[in-house]
């Protein structure tokens, strides 16, 4: 487990940055947070850093948003799914499992969790509004 104190969006990105730079095809990011908290901010530092030259907005309506990079990258923002179907219908788990990176915000919306992925928490630290940012690797059973 790795933590970092971040005092603004531009050291957020910067720590988002060094994250997207470790991963590798395949891997998984989970941003966990409170609304507000800094995981899209965290995604553009990530996405960044996987070449990708676009703008990077949050997927909150779209759900998916794809981007090309030196791989293909899926932000994902699954905030408003209602129910397992939805997920069927956008075809997650085929996102998930192409070989990608898929950056996922509330990814316990999934039913299922993967077996491997990259947590990263992001807190709001009181009084100071900084970010207190956790990552740690998550293994659990392979899903069914």
């Amino acid at each position: 487990m790795n933590s970092h104190r971040c005092s603004s969006p531009e050291e957020t990105i910067s720590f988002g940055r060094s994250v997207g730079a470790s991963l590798t095809a395949g891997d998984i990011v989970s941003l966990e947070g409170s609304l507000g908290a800094g995981k899209t901010t965290m995604a553009k530092g990530i996405i960044e850093a996987l070449g990708v030259a676009e703008t990077v907005t949050s997927p909150t309506f779209t759900i998916i948003s794809e981007y090309s990079g030196r791989l293909p990258v899926y932000h994902m923002d699954l905030y408003r799914i209602e129910d397992e179907e939805e997920l069927i219908h956008l075809g997650i788990d085929e996102i998930i499992y192409a070989g990608g990176i898929s950056i996922i915000e509330w990814i316990d919306r999934l039913p299922e969790l993967p077996s491997r992925y990259l947590r990263v928490l992001l807190e709001v630290v009181q009084p100071s509004g900084d970010r207190l940012v956790t990552v740690e690797t998550i293994e659990g059973p392979s899903p069914s």
